[in-house]
């Protein structure tokens, strides 16, 4: 009996060993360069098994800058990785709304209306910090599937960042000026499209999403939402409320923050147009991702998880 419970002990700390030993190689592998010859098997048997799907071998590149994407995102996990690959491939055929024009001219409006901007220095993790303004979104003016299509715009321009496929996105969401006019936009097909991209359908690592001034009437549109994410993104979710300042500073640094958020950096005007410069100067990288549906997919699909 006594030598059944040592076997096992020992059993128990051989796995507990073989564990720490893979996060310790997805983290070697992580910091390392596109060509270093650790990756290149990765990166061909991704390529390998990619090139026997029918969605992604019509699509797109197989090059091993855009295939290392999908590697970091699921820390060199090749099945995860080619899972992730295909459901990126499907759920933009299946949302054409927000995925077959993603010319920065058709969502210029919404751009130059300060609505959205990515923070010029990333946080104390590496991460790329993004704001929306909703209070910025008129919804008589652009729909929901437009303000979502800003989001995939500069998912697509950050997600060519090594540092931000290594260290991932956290996205700070002001509510100020939340009405009924928007929380009518947003119904469960729309919040289940959404959460797609959260959690298994773009190659970024969501790190954290920070609300802040959210209403009391934003909390029906959430609950819709957050039903569709997985655990490990609920669990990075973050409500600071109306009195953010100081709860704000406790997970971003004030020398990066906007003053309007209780920082020291650049001005939210500032942060916004020098975003919108970025983004128009990306016009033919973008236009080049557009999806030409070729009237293959329809509005309303599910976009479940595949």
């Amino acid at each position: 009996m006594f030598r059944f419970q040592f076997a096992v002990v020992q059993l128990n700390l051989c796995c507990m060993g073989m564990k720490s030993a893979e996060v310790v190689n997805c983290e070697l592998l992580n910091d390392l360069p596109t060509d270093s010859n650790r990756i290149k098997p990765y990166l061909l048997e991704l390529r390998q098994k990619s090139e026997n799907e029918p969605i992604i071998k019509q699509r797109l590149d197989l090059s091993d800058n855009f295939l290392i994407r999908f590697l970091r995102a699921r820390d060199f996990d090749v099945e995860l990785s080619l899972k992730l690959l295909i459901n990126y491939h499907k759920w933009r055929q299946e949302c054409p709304e927000i995925s077959a024009n993603l010319r920065p001219s058709s969502v210029i409006g919404l751009l130059k209306n300060n609505y959205h901007g990515a923070l010029r220095s990333r946080d104390h993790a590496g991460s790329r910090v993004l704001i929306y303004r909703i209070g910025q979104w008129n919804p008589k003016e652009f729909t929901a599937y437009e303000v979502f299509r800003v989001s995939l715009i500069t998912s697509e321009l950050i997600v060519r960042e090594v540092e931000t496929q290594r260290n991932g996105l956290k996205a700070i969401f002001d509510l100020q000026g939340w009405c009924f006019a928007h929380a009518f936009q947003i119904n469960p097909s729309l919040a289940k499209k959404i959460s797609c991209v959260l959690t298994d359908s773009f190659p970024l690592k969501v790190r954290g999403i920070h609300l802040i001034n959210e209403p009391i009437f934003f909390r029906p549109v959430f609950a819709m939402i957050r039903r569709f994410l997985s655990d490990k993104i609920k669990q990075r979710i973050h409500f600071h409320g109306s009195s953010y300042m100081t709860s704000l500073s406790e997970h971003f640094p004030k020398a990066i923050l906007p003053p309007e958020y209780g920082g020291t950096g650049l001005s939210m005007e500032e942060v916004c147009q020098e975003w919108t410069e970025n983004i128009m100067q990306s016009e033919n990288y973008l236009q080049s991702l557009s999806v030409d549906v070729g009237g293959g997919s329809s509005q309303g699909s599910s976009c479940g998880h595949h």
